[in-house]
């Protein structure tokens, strides 16, 4: 029987397990831009996923997924093992590594609403100045 309540803590667990020894521990420069974003757990506690983003060297270059991956990859075991030691349960989870698209994709759904404002705003301000086509009065009365 799943414990959804306990996969969730120890999902939060591993996370800040992983963040914190990519930060201090894992010594890989090709990790020094990878962001640890989520963690779901299996109902029975056997699997990890860890969901990262990468961030580019500078505003203008583009992060290397490839390399970030392979980083995480090789670091797997090593990470196990710290997860091991600092969660204390029976049996250590495997940890998968998984690329998270969120954060683009709501940056580009947020530039696809700005779009959308943006046309909205024109199209307030054609409808103050326009007029109805045709007669003020449009449907036929009884005189006609």
């Amino acid at each position: 029987m799943a414990d959804h309540a306990r996969a969730a803590r120890m999902a939060k667990r591993i996370q800040t397990i992983v963040a914190t020894a990519i930060e201090r521990e894992i010594k890989d420069r090709r990790l020094e831009l990878v962001t640890i974003t989520d963690t779901r757990v299996t109902g029975d506690l056997h699997d990890a996923t860890v969901f990262y983003t990468v961030r580019g060297v500078d505003i203008d270059s583009e992060p290397d997924l490839d390399q970030a991956a392979e980083a995480l990859n090789r670091a797997k075991g090593q990470l196990r093992k710290i997860v091991g030691d600092q969660l204390q349960v029976r049996f250590t989870p495997t940890l998968a590594f998984e690329f998270d698209a969120v954060p683009e994709a709501s940056a580009h759904m947020e530039a696809l609403l700005a779009r959308a404002r943006a046309r909205d705003e024109e199209l307030a301000k054609l409808k103050e100045n326009a007029k109805p086509a045709g007669e003020a009065n449009p449907y036929k009365t009884d005189g006609e």
